[in-house]
């Protein structure tokens, strides 16, 4: 073992960890040559002396290519999480040598997050205009596992159940309900009463199975007795949800700031609902902890999240 641990420590380079990852990703020594601009016969030669440095084999040979071996899993696992921190330190440092001050890379959750998030890189850019700023969109099955591997700074959106957070921290942003709505000109719109048995008849926009609205919406509407018809659409895309309701008389469910946008305004239902899903919020990686740059968005999302709070209250007061 002090042969192993000596390895890992003096020998074990930033190309043995470029080179386990391009492995892993396409399991063909030929295509790892061809991306590496190396010869095959150099990629197996660097294989094999790290696989004899650390006394393991890192990849066994199968009719599908090479696989991880389970030394090489837990190997190749580490490897992408340095190459990351690496990254991550020539982007600061480039940032730093530029007059830069700092790069984050934010996870959003589109149909949570489209009102909040813009109006917090407002405020940022207003107070730190050389802050580059990297946004992804995705789900929250897709974007904590980057944020747990770290090349994600903050996801911001719906916070999960408590029980799914493992290493992360949160804080809550924003109370903001959940409404139905439609587009203007649906026939329901024109109806200053409704009965949840009105909506039997309409089409719907859903959100995608495993979403964090999508139980509690079924949930909803199977106690008012009101059956999902065989004709909807599933989506997270607020651009599909606002074009499908403008031109369908589909109904959907997405943020009450979303339906008083003044340029497309949506029609709320007067159906009551209960609360659904958790508040808005932001998310990091608890034993990464926050660069300067991340902590300066949080606060600037914490005071979108006041702004729009207020906007919040005065529209319920209206």
């Amino acid at each position: 073992m002090a042969e192993f641990d000596w390895y890992l420590q003096v020998n074990l380079k930033a190309r043995h960890l470029r080179l386990l990852v391009a492995i892993d990703t396409y399991r063909n020594l030929t295509q790892v040559a061809e991306v590496t601009h190396v010869t095959v016969p150099a990629v197996s030669k660097s294989l094999t002396e790290l696989e004899r440095g650390l006394g393991l084999a890192l990849f066994s040979r199968t009719p599908q290519g090479l696989m991880p071996t389970p030394y090489g899993d837990c190997l190749i696992r580490h490897a992408r999480s340095m190459l990351t921190v690496l990254h991550d330190a020539r982007d600061q440092l480039k940032a730093l040598s530029s007059g830069a001050e700092g790069k984050i890379r934010i996870g959003m959750l589109p149909a949570s997050a489209s009102v909040l998030l813009p109006q917090a890189l407002s405020l940022l850019k207003q107070r730190s205009p050389s802050t580059n700023v990297t946004i992804i969109e995705g789900t929250t099955e897709a974007l904590l596992p980057e944020l747990w591997q770290g090349r994600l700074d903050l996801v911001v959106g719906r916070l999960p159940a408590p029980g799914t957070l493992g290493s992360f921290e949160e804080r809550e942003l924003l109370e903001e309900p959940v409404v139905l709505m439609t587009g203007l000109h649906h026939p329901l719109a024109r109806k200053k009463s409704l009965a949840w048995s009105d909506l039997c008849d309409y089409a719907w926009i859903l959100p995608p199975p495993g979403s964090l609205l999508r139980d509690p919406l079924e949930r909803v509407l199977e106690a008012n007795d009101v059956p999902l018809s065989s004709d909807y659409i599933e989506t997270l895309s607020i651009h599909v949800v606002r074009a499908q309701l403008r031109v369908s008389d589909s109904i959907a469910i997405m943020a009450v700031s979303i339906a008083s946008d003044p340029v497309q305004p949506l029609h709320v239902l007067p159906l009551s609902l209960p609360r659904l899903v958790r508040p808005v919020g932001v998310l990091w990686n608890r034993d990464r902890g926050l660069t300067p740059s991340a902590e300066q968005m949080v606060r600037c999302l914490e005071e979108a999240a006041r702004q729009q709070s207020a906007r919040l209250g005065d529209m319920a007061h209206a």
